[in-house]
């Protein structure tokens, strides 16, 4: 049984993408994102096939780390690791996730 990392949801992230995701292939794709974070193998080999977890530029006060629930339709997660466990940050729609500086912005009250 492989190791799994803390997944921490202060804000309600996976309720909220449950409602607003627009069709049941992206919950699952959701969840299959959210497992892929939750394991811990991916992170000690920095592979992440599915989401393709990066580091968000341009942003200096704060990391901040992007996954792909769906690379085509733009649906993404923000989140940071705080003392080694991921907490969920926010979920990205497919039309706003270009402009993630003004996103994080807007939010700027969720990272620290």
């Amino acid at each position: 049984m492989s190791q799994t990392l803390k997944l921490y949801d202060e804000y309600g992230i996976i309720h909220e993408a449950l409602k607003i995701l627009p069709n049941e292939s992206l919950k699952l794709k959701f969840l299959e994102a959210l497992a892929e974070l939750e394991d811990a193998s991916c992170h000690r080999e920095r592979s992440f096939p599915k989401t393709r977890l990066h580091k968000v530029r341009n942003i200096k006060k704060y990391a901040i780390y992007r996954a792909d629930i769906d690379k085509i339709s733009g649906w993404r997660l923000h989140l940071q690791y705080i003392d080694g466990e991921i907490h969920l940050k926010d979920i990205i729609e497919g039309q706003k996730h270009d402009d993630v500086i003004q996103v994080i912005k807007s939010k700027k009250g969720r990272y620290s």
